[in-house]
Protein backbone atom coordinates (compact mmCIF):
# COMPACT_ATOMS: atom_id res chain seq x y z
CA UNK A 1 0.00 0.00 0.00
CA UNK A 2 1.67 3.29 -0.88
CA UNK A 3 0.36 5.99 1.60
CA UNK A 4 -0.77 8.56 -0.03
CA UNK A 5 -3.76 10.67 0.78
CA UNK A 6 -5.97 8.83 -1.38
CA UNK A 7 -5.26 5.75 -0.29
CA UNK A 8 -5.59 6.65 3.14
CA UNK A 9 -9.02 8.28 2.43
CA UNK A 10 -10.39 4.94 0.58
CA UNK A 11 -9.09 2.53 3.35
CA UNK A 12 -10.13 4.23 5.67
CA UNK A 13 -13.88 5.22 3.75
CA UNK A 14 -13.85 1.18 3.21
CA UNK A 15 -13.57 -0.36 6.70
CA UNK A 16 -11.62 2.48 8.81
CA UNK A 17 -14.72 4.49 8.89
CA UNK A 18 -16.90 1.50 10.29
CA UNK A 19 -13.83 1.11 12.82
CA UNK A 20 -15.04 4.62 14.26
CA UNK A 21 -18.63 3.55 14.30
CA UNK A 22 -18.46 -0.09 15.61
CA UNK A 23 -15.09 0.21 17.17
CA UNK A 24 -14.13 -2.89 15.40
CA UNK A 25 -10.27 -3.57 15.13
CA UNK A 26 -8.44 -1.01 13.67
CA UNK A 27 -5.86 -2.77 11.35
CA UNK A 28 -5.72 -0.61 8.38
CA UNK A 29 -3.68 2.21 9.99
CA UNK A 30 -0.80 -0.18 11.35
CA UNK A 31 -1.15 -2.01 7.37
CA UNK A 32 -0.38 1.69 6.13
CA UNK A 33 2.03 2.44 8.30
CA UNK A 34 3.72 -1.56 7.94
CA UNK A 35 3.40 -1.31 3.97
CA UNK A 36 3.49 1.76 2.95
CA UNK A 37 6.68 4.13 1.07
CA UNK A 38 7.46 6.81 3.26
CA UNK A 39 8.29 9.41 0.19
CA UNK A 40 4.74 9.05 -1.00
CA UNK A 41 3.25 10.07 2.26
CA UNK A 42 1.33 13.16 1.64
CA UNK A 43 0.58 16.15 3.61
CA UNK A 44 -2.85 15.41 5.73
CA UNK A 45 -5.68 18.03 5.10
CA UNK A 46 -5.36 20.73 8.26
CA UNK A 47 -7.27 20.66 11.11
CA UNK A 48 -7.87 24.05 13.56
CA UNK A 49 -4.68 23.49 15.10
CA UNK A 50 -5.54 23.16 18.70
CA UNK A 51 -3.34 25.18 20.93
CA UNK A 52 -3.07 26.85 24.24
CA UNK A 53 -0.47 30.20 24.88
CA UNK A 54 0.56 33.29 21.93
CA UNK A 55 1.36 32.23 18.58
CA UNK A 56 4.55 33.87 19.29
CA UNK A 57 5.89 32.22 22.05
CA UNK A 58 9.61 32.00 21.51
CA UNK A 59 8.62 27.96 22.44
CA UNK A 60 6.21 25.51 21.01
CA UNK A 61 5.94 22.63 22.98
CA UNK A 62 3.65 19.87 21.20
CA UNK A 63 2.53 16.87 22.24
CA UNK A 64 1.26 13.92 20.19
CA UNK A 65 -0.92 11.84 22.25
CA UNK A 66 -3.82 8.87 22.10
CA UNK A 67 -6.45 9.39 24.29
CA UNK A 68 -6.78 5.59 25.37
CA UNK A 69 -2.97 5.72 26.53
CA UNK A 70 -2.28 5.25 29.99
CA UNK A 71 1.03 7.09 29.78
CA UNK A 72 -0.75 9.92 27.87
CA UNK A 73 -2.96 10.29 30.88
CA UNK A 74 -0.75 10.06 33.83
CA UNK A 75 0.89 12.93 31.69
CA UNK A 76 -2.32 14.75 31.62
CA UNK A 77 -2.86 14.32 35.23
CA UNK A 78 0.51 15.02 36.89
CA UNK A 79 2.32 17.28 34.63
CA UNK A 80 0.70 18.92 32.32
CA UNK A 81 -0.93 21.25 35.08
CA UNK A 82 2.56 22.44 36.19
CA UNK A 83 3.78 23.28 32.87
CA UNK A 84 0.43 24.89 32.52
CA UNK A 85 0.60 27.38 35.35
CA UNK A 86 4.48 27.59 34.90
CA UNK A 87 4.68 28.13 31.02
CA UNK A 88 1.34 28.22 29.43
CA UNK A 89 -0.84 30.76 31.41
CA UNK A 90 2.29 32.95 31.85
CA UNK A 91 2.55 33.45 28.27
CA UNK A 92 5.97 32.02 27.94
CA UNK A 93 5.32 28.93 25.64
CA UNK A 94 2.51 27.78 23.26
CA UNK A 95 1.05 24.33 23.94
CA UNK A 96 0.01 22.51 20.91
CA UNK A 97 -1.95 18.83 20.83
CA UNK A 98 -1.58 16.44 18.50
CA UNK A 99 -4.17 13.56 17.83
CA UNK A 100 -2.65 10.28 17.39
CA UNK A 101 -4.90 7.77 17.82
CA UNK A 102 -3.35 3.99 18.34
CA UNK A 103 -6.77 2.36 18.18
CA UNK A 104 -10.54 3.22 17.17
CA UNK A 105 -11.51 3.95 20.44
CA UNK A 106 -8.84 6.75 20.95
CA UNK A 107 -9.72 7.58 17.16
CA UNK A 108 -13.69 7.98 18.47
CA UNK A 109 -12.22 10.08 21.10
CA UNK A 110 -10.76 12.54 19.52
CA UNK A 111 -13.33 13.07 16.65
CA UNK A 112 -15.84 13.84 19.70
CA UNK A 113 -13.30 16.26 21.27
CA UNK A 114 -12.89 18.02 18.10
CA UNK A 115 -16.68 17.98 17.34
CA UNK A 116 -17.56 19.36 20.66
CA UNK A 117 -15.04 21.90 20.70
CA UNK A 118 -15.99 23.18 17.12
CA UNK A 119 -12.68 25.27 16.90
CA UNK A 120 -12.67 26.55 19.90
CA UNK A 121 -9.72 24.91 21.56
CA UNK A 122 -10.70 25.86 25.39
CA UNK A 123 -13.25 23.62 25.11
CA UNK A 124 -11.33 21.13 23.11
CA UNK A 125 -8.70 20.96 26.19
CA UNK A 126 -11.55 20.56 28.34
CA UNK A 127 -13.03 17.56 27.00
CA UNK A 128 -9.95 15.84 26.19
CA UNK A 129 -9.07 16.19 29.93
CA UNK A 130 -12.41 14.47 30.81
CA UNK A 131 -11.57 11.63 27.87
CA UNK A 132 -8.11 11.14 29.74
CA UNK A 133 -9.66 10.79 33.19
CA UNK A 134 -11.58 7.68 31.94
CA UNK A 135 -10.39 4.43 32.94
CA UNK A 136 -9.84 3.33 29.26
CA UNK A 137 -8.64 -0.22 30.74
CA UNK A 138 -11.31 -1.11 31.97
CA UNK A 139 -13.87 0.45 29.47
CA UNK A 140 -15.91 -2.51 27.59
CA UNK A 141 -18.00 0.07 26.11
CA UNK A 142 -16.76 2.78 24.74
CA UNK A 143 -19.28 3.91 23.00
CA UNK A 144 -21.37 4.09 26.50
CA UNK A 145 -18.00 6.14 27.60
CA UNK A 146 -18.39 8.34 24.56
CA UNK A 147 -22.45 9.07 24.98
CA UNK A 148 -21.70 10.12 28.88
CA UNK A 149 -18.63 12.32 27.52
CA UNK A 150 -21.08 13.92 25.11
CA UNK A 151 -23.74 14.33 27.83
CA UNK A 152 -21.66 16.34 30.36
CA UNK A 153 -20.69 18.94 27.39
CA UNK A 154 -24.50 19.46 26.51
CA UNK A 155 -25.02 16.81 23.76
CA UNK A 156 -27.42 14.07 23.46
CA UNK A 157 -26.97 10.17 22.34
CA UNK A 158 -28.21 11.20 18.86
CA UNK A 159 -25.82 14.66 18.73
CA UNK A 160 -22.92 12.51 19.94
CA UNK A 161 -23.65 9.52 16.90
CA UNK A 162 -24.00 12.53 14.47
CA UNK A 163 -20.12 14.03 15.53
CA UNK A 164 -19.21 10.38 15.76
CA UNK A 165 -20.43 9.99 11.84
CA UNK A 166 -18.31 12.69 10.90
CA UNK A 167 -16.15 10.92 8.25
CA UNK A 168 -14.49 13.78 6.60
CA UNK A 169 -12.89 14.85 10.87
CA UNK A 170 -12.36 10.77 11.13
CA UNK A 171 -10.15 10.90 7.93
CA UNK A 172 -8.27 14.02 8.71
CA UNK A 173 -6.80 12.80 12.17
CA UNK A 174 -6.39 9.27 10.87
CA UNK A 175 -4.07 10.78 8.10
CA UNK A 176 -2.12 13.12 10.37
CA UNK A 177 -1.42 9.92 12.52
CA UNK A 178 0.01 8.50 9.68
CA UNK A 179 1.67 11.21 8.34
CA UNK A 180 3.60 12.03 12.03
CA UNK A 181 4.43 8.61 11.82
CA UNK A 182 5.88 7.96 8.68
CA UNK A 183 7.80 11.78 8.17
CA UNK A 184 8.29 12.99 11.94
CA UNK A 185 9.34 9.70 13.26
CA UNK A 186 6.44 9.52 16.08
CA UNK A 187 6.07 6.08 17.00
CA UNK A 188 4.73 6.27 20.74
CA UNK A 189 2.48 8.39 23.10
CA UNK A 190 3.06 10.63 24.24
CA UNK A 191 5.86 12.00 22.19
CA UNK A 192 6.62 16.01 22.84
CA UNK A 193 9.07 18.01 20.39
CA UNK A 194 10.10 20.99 22.32
CA UNK A 195 10.35 23.33 19.43
CA UNK A 196 12.91 20.50 17.19
CA UNK A 197 14.12 18.86 20.80
CA UNK A 198 12.28 15.54 21.17
CA UNK A 199 11.14 14.08 24.07
CA UNK A 200 9.69 10.51 24.49
CA UNK A 201 7.31 8.99 27.42
CA UNK A 202 5.65 10.49 30.42
CA UNK A 203 8.54 12.24 31.55
CA UNK A 204 8.67 14.32 34.83
CA UNK A 205 8.01 17.74 34.98
CA UNK A 206 11.62 18.59 36.12
CA UNK A 207 12.85 17.24 32.80
CA UNK A 208 10.36 19.27 30.63
CA UNK A 209 11.66 22.56 33.02
CA UNK A 210 15.41 22.13 32.27
CA UNK A 211 14.61 21.56 28.61
CA UNK A 212 12.18 24.44 28.12
CA UNK A 213 14.53 27.02 29.84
Amino acid sequence: MIITRRAVAAAISSSGFAALVGLSPFHLMSEALANGTVGNVAEPVPLPEMALGPADAPVTMTEYASITCPHCAAFNTNTFPKIKAAYIDTGKIRFVFREFPLDPAAAASSVLSRCIANGDPAKYFAVTDELFRQDWSKVTKPRETLNRVGKQAGLDEQQVGTCLRDEALFNAIVAGRVYAAAKLGINSTPTFLINDDKVVGNTPFEEFDRRIK
